[in-house]
């Protein structure tokens, strides 16, 4: 029997009313979670400001093949709630030892590399993020604020979580220019072709 791959979706939006709903991020994460059920890929979600159970999310992280981050991203990282949940759901991975064994240096092999004792191979991670950033102003080195950095040179914060943990890190996907002159329609309508590129699926 075939067993059916499980996909993580958390979405890491906080809320503030009358300025910031969530409605956008919870579309992107319709988005991927009507095309993973639509690919028989069993669906596991979080919604960090409606709480959530260390030890679950652990265990999701475990059972999960696909992991994807849905976040804005304010004054250029992520709600701060998603730091939290990154300190005690990681802080929790390491310490039962699911996550990783030490940072992957030994004093008997000095050609380990730092960052190399995860033990979540086989894994996928992606970051789906929304921006007031236009996207002109990434990977232009005359561009005064990002000097030719990338979304991916930016995200190094998040991405470098689940990298430690030996998960690999897929490109990400963006919807720029949200409060001006983005195309947010355009961009909920290719999110899915994104997805099944990305992840080989039908």
């Amino acid at each position: 029997m075939i067993q059916i791959k499980k996909v993580l979706l958390i979405n890491t939006h906080l809320t503030y009313p009358n300025w910031s709903e969530g409605v956008l991020n919870d579309a992107f994460n319709q988005k991927a979670k009507d095309f993973f059920g639509g690919n028989q890929l069993e669906v596991l979600e979080t919604k960090i400001e409606d709480g959530y159970n260390v030890d679950e999310e652990v265990e999701k992280h475990m059972q999960a093949d696909i992991i994807i981050l849905q976040t804005p991203i304010n004054w250029f990282g992520t709600p701060w709630i998603y730091k939290k949940y990154i300190d005690e759901v990681f802080n929790s991975g390491l310490h039962s030892g699911k996550f990783l064994s030490g940072d992957g240096r030994t004093r008997e092999d000095a050609s380990k590399q730092y960052g190399t004792g995860g033990k979540l191979q086989g894994k996928k991670f992606m970051v789906c993020a929304t921006w007031n950033a236009p996207k002109a102003s990434f990977n232009d080195p005359d561009q005064v604020l990002f000097k030719g950095r990338s979304t991916e040179d930016i995200l190094i914060q998040i991405t470098s979580n689940y990298l430690f943990c030996g998960v690999e890190i897929v490109p990400d996907y963006n919807c720029f220019d949200i409060f001006k002159d983005g195309d947010i329609a355009g961009d909920l309508e290719n999110y899915p072709k994104h997805l099944k590129k990305i992840f080989d699926l039908d």
